[in-house]
């Protein structure tokens, strides 16, 4: 079937690579559902139908979702004609456990693991291929956080699986990818407000920090006491703080007692 070049689709082959996606999906001791986002011509539903008790597949593009389920019959498959972004995922598993897989397209990453992340009962393992540039942006450590890495390692365990070379797809996309494997902690480290906090302090990212924070309306020398007491060179940017330094420091500037001394 041709590619719909509109829907990033570009479809992985490789038994190899798409067994791995499946083994890294799958949580110890734990009877899940797995949800499949995109699973185009079904490559790595096969997979997955060899794992899980049951696959729930998203699929948007309508000849894809109605051919899907000609190619697993008997399986324990259902296929979901919709837009991920659209979808309440509680009301699919009726509150079982459940993973997230998919060979996502690159346009839509930042909004779907959001939703992913933020969603109630949030999945036990979400395993993604995604474009490698942006699993990297989204592991990356302090000295190199992005407003995104910040939100996810706040919500979730990051790590970065194998690579997928651009040649393993039909057609071949234009850059590599790469697996990310997020698994979601019951409490995330920071608090809403906390990165809201966050998102400010990314506006102008090249630039240093205190900049960005001027809509806090505090004074230089208020803000220069706040960095010295927390450690932090008046210099930095944002992507140099850790998610604790940047709890400590908005506990420090939204602090009446100590911004006024």
């Amino acid at each position: 079937m041709k590619n719909n070049k509109s829907l990033g689709q570009h479809w992985l082959k490789n038994r190899a690579i798409l067994d791995k996606i499946a083994d890294l999906a799958l949580v110890k001791n734990a009877e899940t559902i797995c949800i499949e986002i995109g699973p185009g011509l079904g490559t790595l539903t096969s997979s997955l139908l060899r794992r899980f008790r049951e696959v729930i597949a998203i699929e948007y593009d309508p000849g894809l979702a109605r051919n899907l389920p000609k190619s697993f019959p008997g399986k324990s498959l259902t296929v979901i004609n919709d837009d991920i972004l659209r979808v309440d995922l509680s009301q699919l598993v009726q509150n079982s456990e459940y993973i997230v897989v998919g060979n996502i397209p690159y346009y839509i990453t930042s909004p779907i693991i959001k939703k992913l992340l933020l969603s109630r009962p949030a999945p036990k393992k979400i395993a993604l291929l995604i474009q490698k540039e942006v699993a990297e942006r989204i592991t990356a450590q302090a000295g190199s956080h992005s407003a995104l890495s910040v939100f996810v390692q706040s919500y979730a365990v990051a790590e970065a699986g194998p690579v997928v070379k651009a040649a393993e797809f039909t057609p071949p996309p234009k850059v590599d990818s790469q697996v990310l494997i997020l698994t979601p902690l019951k409490t995330p480290t920071l608090a809403p407000e906390v990165l809201s906090f966050v998102k400010k302090g990314f506006t102008s990212p090249r630039k240093k920090l205190a900049h960005n924070l001027s809509f806090l309306g505090l004074t230089k020398a208020q803000l220069e006491k706040i960095f010295q007491h927390l450690g932090l060179d008046t210099s930095i940017r944002a992507q140099d703080l850790s998610l604790s330094d940047w709890h400590n420091l908005y506990q420090a500037t939204h602090s009446m007692a100590f911004v006024q001394k």
